[in-house]
């Protein structure tokens, strides 16, 4: 019960930047869409680089979102075929790509860093990009319901300021290139800072929730099964068939992807929502449960995996 207490301690000031995020919208005004951009053009294009240009560059650490992203597509399509079965119209399709994908970002990325050596948060930002990839290829795909083409698809994920910085990042990794030891101090106040203002954002978003028939008891239900059931005992499988049989990856790694696997739902699915106008009211209640939910879910998961 101790070292639960403990986790819950590390986890709860994260959520206390929630609750400054739904004050600030809701009693000073503030503008989620700034806050948005600042995370999407400026602090995220910059501590991806730095995780790509810092990390090393060995066949496990590649081998991770390439991992992440094949997973998150498989659980995408196959989930796609069941819910059409129980839903005949386009809440399949959300549900699909929500349940396939997780707030590694905005949720993850804090988590890495309180719970991760240096070393492995540049490996689990680097992972990040199977999410960000995700999200905006073949989850954009399965919710727009067919009317958004591959090749749109395509141009959408090549715009992304942190596939940029990515591509940059890792060309001067394989040249040799480091980030100077001056600006080491300064990359780290930036992950901090964007696990702060990543954290508000969720709470910006949470103003302007209301119910309008989003309460979907099965839908909620499924997703929360999927992303708090399913994703971890999948790689709880991973782990074990690995650590017995293949001996690919070591003890940190698979605390990357565990990690990786137990995060809520991301805010992100609320975005394409919005976009596509499927259903973004059920979408927004929904990651809001969830995130509330993992403020108990993750330090009990990672007090359980640590036994």
């Amino acid at each position: 019960m101790t070292v639960f207490l403990t986790l819950l301690g590390k986890i709860l000031p994260l959520y206390f930047s929630i609750l400054l995020g739904l004050f600030s919208t809701a009693f000073l005004n503030c503008n989620k869409d700034t806050i948005a951009k600042i995370l999407l053009f400026i602090l995220g294009p910059i501590i991806v680089f730095n995780a790509t240009i810092s990390v090393k560059l060995e066949a496990s650490v590649v081998f991770l979102p390439i991992f992440f992203f094949v997973l998150s597509t498989i659980i995408a399509f196959i989930s796609l075929g069941i819910f059409k079965k129980i839903w005949n119209d386009n809440t399949a399709n959300l549900l699909a790509f929500s349940t396939a994908t997780g707030n590694t970002g905005n949720i993850g990325i804090p988590l890495a860093i309180l719970f991760l050596e240096p070393a492995l948060v540049d490996v689990f930002i680097f992972t990040v990009l199977a999410s960000l990839l995700y999200q905006n290829s073949v989850g954009y795909y399965i919710t727009a319901k067919g009317n958004f083409t591959a090749k749109e698809s395509f141009k959408k994920v090549i715009k992304l300021p942190v596939l940029h910085a990515f591509i940059l990042g890792l060309i001067c990794n394989l040249l040799g290139f480091k980030i100077p030891e001056m600006f080491f101090d300064y990359t780290n106040y930036l992950k901090g800072t964007y696990a702060i203002l990543g954290m508000m954002l969720l709470g910006m978003g949470m103003e302007k929730i209301k119910n309008n028939g989003a309460f979907d008891k099965l839908f909620i239900s499924l997703a929360l099964f999927i992303k708090f059931i399913i994703w971890p005992a999948l790689i709880l499988v991973f782990i074990f068939i690995d650590s017995n049989f293949i001996h690919f990856l070591n003890k940190d790694f698979y605390m990357v992807m565990f990690i990786f696997a137990i995060v809520p739902l991301a805010g992100n699915t609320v975005t394409v929502a919005t976009l596509l106008d499927v259903k973004p009211e059920k979408m927004s209640l929904t990651v809001l449960i969830s995130t509330i939910i993992s403020l108990f879910y993750i330090p009990l998961v990672l007090y359980l995996y640590n036994l």
